[in-house]
């Protein structure tokens, strides 16, 4: 049996535990499907929402899904993103927003290498303390290059290299990370115009380029440890974070790749 026999097996039989699992999916504009690949677009839908209680209090979530031009046995491949909304954001100006990327060894191990739990709990806190707010949680682990890559990177940092260093070394850029995504999302949100929580001037300009209104940017503050302080200098030094003393720099802001949003229909039809 190859590779690709044994993941439409195991496609096969997660169907057949699981109906309407990997078999529910929305009912999609056919022409905007047909030139998916070609245009290099966006697919998304917003696909499920609830209420969630957490440690900060009540957060209303909300899945999307990013289709993929990507496809095996007629499913369509996806990633989800949530927005975990406090109030009603929508119509307002100046809404206090995060756009964060996931992070599963900060966020699920508490690893100490870098600072992504603690700035996803500071936004957190912070949308909850004002009633009315978003985090966008982006499904981008490691500036954009996967789980995998970035272990791979941690193992060159390991040996000395810096973060921006095992990245080139790897073949990736300094940070690979779109967010046409957010963009969409804050759009089908009827977010007006954001105040931006945030060190990243790359964050900025993206976003900027992808049409958000954004009024002002608000620093988070970071508490560096003996085992990320390195990483987070390198970030201030080369990438320009206001991060252990540097002031934000866009100048030092990696160029931004374009995206083109496709648009799909709003509520999803299950099969």
């Amino acid at each position: 049996m190859n590779l690709m026999q044994a993941v439409g097996f195991a496609c096969c039989f997660i169907r057949n535990q699981l109906p309407g699992v990997l078999m529910t999916k929305p009912s999609f504009d056919s022409t905007a499907l047909k030139d998916f690949s070609q245009a290099q677009g966006l697919l998304l839908t917003r696909y499920a929402e609830s209420t969630i209680p957490t440690e900060y209090g009540f957060f209303r979530v909300i899945c999307y899904r990013e289709y993929l031009p990507t496809s095996y046995g007629g499913e369509r491949f996806f990633k989800e993103h949530l927005a975990v909304v406090k109030g009603q954001p929508e119509g307002k100006e100046g809404v206090l927003a995060r756009v964060h990327s996931e992070c599963l060894t900060g966020e699920v191990l508490h690893s100490l290498k870098c600072d992504c739990r603690e700035q996803l709990d500071y936004a957190l806190r912070a949308i909850a303390s004002a009633n009315t707010g978003v985090v966008l949680y982006l499904r981008q682990e490691g500036r954009g290059i996967g789980l995998g890559n970035k272990i791979r990177a941690y193992a060159l940092q390991e040996k000395g290299v810096d973060t921006v260093d095992a990245n080139r070394m790897l073949g990736f850029p300094d940070d690979a990370r779109r967010f046409d995504v957010a963009a969409r999302m804050l759009a089908d949100l009827e977010v007006r115009s954001i105040v931006l929580l945030t060190n990243n001037p790359y964050k900025v300009k993206a976003l900027r380029e992808e049409g958000v209104q954004i009024l002002r940017r608000e620093p988070v503050p970071i508490h560096p440890n003996r085992y990320n302080a390195a990483y987070l200098h390198t970030k201030g030094q080369r990438m320009g974070h206001e991060l252990m003393g540097h002031p934000m720099d866009e100048s030092k802001a990696p160029p931004v790749p374009p995206h083109r949003l496709i648009e799909v229909p709003h509520d999803p039809q299950v099969e």
